[in-house]
């Protein structure tokens, strides 16, 4: 009981010891052991590691979830050491809701059946998304975690202690002034070799773990490539479907809206084709007619009619299965219009100098 009590007062005086110290170099009244610059610049980059690190991982869990709820639910179930549950996303939600209407309205009807094409693309959209946040979770989020809860926690603490221990040398420094009496100067003398030993043992320590940082930053560069490589997957993946969807789209439009274009087009409505054609239209009959040597039409010889073209957008890419057809990118401007005896689902399209046939269920009419 007695050691007891005499450790907690010879901590207590530590204490004070410290607190006087330091408040005498706040006000100026005391010296203060100053660390080399390489420390210092140390200590300067490790802060702002640790400050960095903390805003690009709090910032990343957002991005990864965006519902706050669900955040603190997660952080939650990882400090009681419990397995988060699996959550479906809202892209998986989604296609769920399209697939249960279709079957409602009828999964024949066109309605039906387009919700049920846009709710798989939906539903594997949902997918892509789960796999690239357990990805990043796992090789970015991890690592940056680690690092502030391990590896900075042990930096910090040392640091703490470095702290004390330059209170503790500055403390019997002065008391060395301070001293009069040649046997106080020798315990003063004797205190403050023990507290430089002490202060330059934890300093080397502290030294080491901070220079560690450049190991950190190279972990987290190779943390950082994984988590850009893992979220250009994902967004090739969602891109692949959104194209591969649009062609679903596209191919079926014109089942479900074959005179689209026809109801749209007043002026360009070609008059109805009688057996015996005025001879004002037979040059342009002429013009789409096959060629005797392989029966596909000669884009080069389309003449374009003196009224009636039209500027459209491409919708969607589309490769020109021969030299008759024209090949579009989507969100270009094409000059179109329509010849008589034409299929009602093509159109002859211009750009610049080159022409061809295009499909109507890739283009916007604009004029």
């Amino acid at each position: 009981m007695d050691f007891n009590v005499k450790k907690l007062a010879s901590d207590a005086g530590v204490f004070f010891t410290r607190a006087v110290q330091f408040t005498e170099e706040k006000l100026g009244a005391a010296e203060k052991t100053e660390l080399d610059a390489h420390f210092e610049n140390l200590l300067s980059r490790a802060d702002y590691t640790k400050n960095w690190t903390e805003k690009i991982l709090r910032q990343t869990e957002v991005l990864l979830q965006p519902n706050p709820s669900a955040r603190v639910e997660e952080f939650l179930y990882e400090k009681l050491d419990r397995k988060i549950p699996s959550r479906v996303t809202n892209g998986e939600l989604l296609g769920q809701y399209m697939t249960e209407a279709a079957n409602d309205y009828g999964p024949s009807s066109p309605y039906g059946q387009t919700l049920i094409k846009v709710g798989e693309t939906q539903k594997r959209l949902g997918i892509a998304e789960r796999d690239f946040i357990h990805s990043s979770s796992i090789n970015f989020l991890t690592p940056l975690r680690n690092f502030l809860e391990g590896d900075w926690r042990t930096i910090s603490k040392e640091r703490r202690i470095l702290q004390n221990r330059r209170l503790d040398l500055d403390a019997c420094k002065a008391r060395l002034k301070k001293a009069k009496a040649a046997e106080a100067k020798a315990a003063a003398e004797h205190e403050l070799r023990v507290a430089q030993t002490e202060f330059d043992r934890q300093a080397e320590v502290t030294r080491l773990l901070l220079e560690g940082i450049s190991s950190t930053h190279v972990n987290h560069l190779r943390c950082l490539h994984e988590f850009a490589e893992a979220q250009a997957t994902y967004y090739a993946q969602c891109y692949q479907y959104m194209v591969d969807l649009q062609k679903q789209l596209g191919s079926s439009r014109g089942e479900v809206f074959p005179s689209t274009f026809v109801g749209n087009a007043e002026a360009v409505v070609p008059p109805p084709i009688s057996t015996s054609p005025p001879a004002a239209t037979l040059p342009l009959l002429q013009a789409v007619s096959p060629n005797p040597a392989d029966g596909t039409m000669n884009p080069a010889e389309v003449k374009p009619p003196a009224s009636g073209t039209r500027k459209a957008r491409v919708l969607y890419d589309y490769e020109a299965a021969d030299s008759t057809e024209l090949a579009l990118m989507a969100d270009e401007l094409i000059t179109v219009y329509s010849l008589p005896g034409m299929d009602p689902d093509w159109l002859i399209g211009e750009r610049g100098n080159q022409k061809g046939k295009v499909p109507v269920t890739y283009l916007e009419l604009l004029s």
